[in-house]
């Protein structure tokens, strides 16, 4: 039996809350990397904003890949996932879905979890075997009430909410029988 998504219900469910972060330059890794763990958190998502984000990620990988549950965001072509299974990281987050994008994730081994905003993605991606979904921008998509309906429509699915969420909605959400993690920059601040 194949595991849905390569597996990323594990990492969902052992990361209550993933970071969303950017880097700007190199000097901001170390400094961000303690805040996370010093908060008790040893999960991240470094998005692919920024020229230095693929090197940001080689870094973080080799030098705290045994600390940190290391996963790449804001994939949303072959070549980054490609990129990703070189550097070998932990998970793949994109900010929507579509099936030759999920094929490549299928393929690339790594758990993913794509991003979804309305019915009809998820339905697509129920139509290729996918339970999992990044809810995003969660905040302009409905955030928590649409959420509470899509647990009504869609009951073997669940989230992953990022886009607006604060520290003082996370764990509204989290209560949410249909979300399993949240993702935000809220805690970086």
């Amino acid at each position: 039996m194949k595991i849905a998504q390569n597996n990323i219900e594990s990492i969902l469910n052992q990361h209550s809350i993933i970071p969303v972060v950017t880097i700007n330059n190199m000097n901001e890794i170390v400094p961000k990397i303690n805040s996370i763990l010093s908060k008790n958190i040893n999960c991240i998502e470094v998005t692919l904003r920024t020229k230095v984000a693929f090197e940001a990620i080689e870094f973080i990988k080799k030098n705290y890949g045994n600390k940190i549950c290391l996963g790449i965001g804001t994939v949303i072509n072959t070549k980054q996932i490609q990129r990703a299974v070189k550097i070998g990281v932990d998970f793949i987050v994109s900010p929507g879905i579509s099936e030759k994008l999920t094929r490549e994730l299928i393929n690339s081994k790594i758990p993913f979890i794509p991003g979804i905003a309305t019915p009809s993605d998820i339905v697509l991606g129920l139509g290729m075997g996918l339970r999992f979904f990044k809810f995003f921008p969660a905040n302009l998509f409905g955030g928590i009430p649409a959420l509470k309906t899509y647990q009504f429509v869609f009951p073997n699915v669940s989230f992953c909410p990022t886009g607006g969420i604060n520290k003082e909605s996370y764990l509204e959400y989290l209560e949410l029988e249909n979300v399993l993690s949240v993702g935000g920059s809220w805690m970086m601040k």
